[in-house]
C-alpha cells in the first residue's frame, strides 16, 4: 500500500554526489575543499566535547556562531539565521513561500535541488535558458512568480552574474529573490552589498567551500528581519548541532585561512583550465571551485566511466551530457586527472 502524497510518488528525488566507502578515490565530484579547515576548528569543537555539554540541546538560534557571523559580515543580529547547510535554508524557503500551484522562476541549467524543492511544494516551475554568455535571461526579470532564485557563481557552470544585473532583477521583481552565494567566496563579489537596499533580497552562504567543512553542515541566510522572522517560525527546533556551531564560528574567526586556500584552489583552477583547453575541451569561464567541461556532441559518459575505473570521480549529469563538472583538487590530483583524459582521448 502506497501511503504517500501524490507529489511524492511523482517526486524526481535529488541524487548527490557519490561519497565512496571504499579508499583511495580522487574525490573531484562535490566541489568540496581538498584544504583543511583552519586549526582552530578542531580545538574549538575538542573544547566542546571536553566540557561534557553535548548532552545538552544547542543554543536554538545558533549561539556564538550567529554572533561571528554578524561581526564578519557587518550585519545586524536580526538579520541572520543559521542552517544546516545551505540547503536545509533552500528548504526552509521553499516552503515558507511557495503553495500548491504557485511558480518559481530561475535561470537554466542551475543547481538542480531547486527543481525537487519545487516538485515537493507542487509549484510550478519557470526554467528559462541561460543566454550563450550566461547572463541572466531576459525574460527573468519580468517573469510572473512568487519566487525567484538565482545561483551565483551558478552550479554548474561556474559562470557570475555581475553585480549590476542582480540589482536590476531585484528592482524588477515584486516577489523574494533568493541569490545563493555557496560559491561566492571564489567570485569577485557578492550581493551583501545590495542587502539593505532592497527587502525583496535573500542571500545564503555555505561553510562547506571555501571554509572547508562540508561534514558540519553550516548554512547562513542573509535578510531583512522580517524574513528571518519567517525563516526562524517554520525551522526545526535545534537545527545546528552544537559541534557545528563551534566548528563553524572558529572556522568564521579565522578568515585569512580561508583565504590563503581560496587563493590556492583559485590559481590551480586557471592553470587547469588552460590546460583542459589545450586537451581539446570548451572550459566555462568559472569563478567558482570547479569548472565545468565540454565536448560538442560527444557523450561524456564513457569519459566519467573510465575516470572512475582508474578511481577518479568526477560529476556526469544526464541531462547534459556532453559535459563534465570536475572539482577544483590539489594540484598533483588535478595533474593525475589530466594524464588519465590525456590517456583516454588519445587511446
Amino acid at each position: 500500500m502506497n501511503y504517500f502524497r501524490e507529489a511524492i510518488n511523482l517526486l524526481e528525488e535529488y541524487i548527490p554526489g557519490e561519497q565512496p566507502e571504499e579508499e583511495g578515490y580522487i574525490k573531484l565530484n562535490t566541489n568540496e575543499n581538498p584544504y583543511p579547515p583552519s586549526p582552530l576548528v578542531r580545538e574549538r569543537i575538542t573544547e566542546v566535547l571536553n566540557q561534557g555539554i553535548i548532552s545538552l540541546y544547542p543554543p536554538p538560534l545558533g549561539g556564538k556562531l550567529r554572533e561571528k557571523a554578524q561581526e564578519v559580515y557587518g550585519l545586524p543580529l536580526d538579520w541572520i539565521a543559521v542552517g544546516n547547510g545551505s540547503d536545509e535554508l533552500l528548504n526552509l524557503l521553499f516552503r515558507l513561500f511557495l503553495d500548491k500551484g504557485d511558480r518559481v522562476a530561475y535561470p537554466f541549467p542551475t543547481y538542480t535541488l531547486y527543481r525537487t524543492l519545487a516538485l515537493f511544494q507542487e509549484a510550478e516551475r519557470e526554467e528559462i535558458p541561460f543566454p550563450p554568455d550566461f547572463s541572466l535571461p531576459e525574460s527573468f526579470f519580468s517573469c510572473s512568480a512568487k519566487l525567484k532564485v538565482v545561483c551565483n557563481p551558478n552550479s554548474p557552470t561556474g559562470t557570475f552574474i555581475p553585480l549590476p544585473q542582480i540589482e536590476k532583477l531585484l528592482s524588477l521583481s515584486s516577489c523574494p529573490v533568493i541569490v545563493d552565494e555557496a560559491y561566492v567566496d571564489f567570485a569577485p563579489c557578492s550581493a551583501l552589498s545590495l542587502l539593505r537596499e532592497f527587502p525583496n533580497l535573500i542571500i545564503l552562504r555555505t561553510l562547506s567551500k571555501s571554509f572547508s567543512l562540508a561534514g558540519l553542515r553550516v548554512g547562513l541566510l542573509f535578510a531583512h528581519p522580517p524574513l528571518v522572522r519567517g525563516v526562524l517560525k517554520i525551522k526545526d527546533s535545534y537545527n545546528v548541532s552544537i559541534l557545528s556551531q563551534a566548528g563553524g564560528a572558529a572556522a568564521l574567526e579565522d578568515m585569512e585561512h580561508m583565504r590563503k586556500n581560496v587563493e590556492k584552489i583559485k590559481s590551480t583552477r586557471e592553470w587547469f583550465s588552460q590546460e583542459m583547453k589545450q586537451l581539446g575541451f570548451l572550459v566555462y569561464p568559472s569563478q567558482a571551485n570547479f569548472v565545468m567541461v565540454k565536448k560538442e556532441r560527444k557523450d561524456l559518459k564513457f569519459l566519467y566511466k573510465e575516470l572512475k575505473k582508474r578511481k577518479i570521480l568526477v560529476r556526469y549529469f544526464p541531462q547534459w551530457p556532453d559535459s563534465l563538472r570536475i572539482t577544483i583538487g590539489k594540484e598533483e590530483d588535478m595533474s593525475t586527472l589530466l594524464a588519465a583524459v590525456q590517456e583516454i582521448i588519445e587511446g
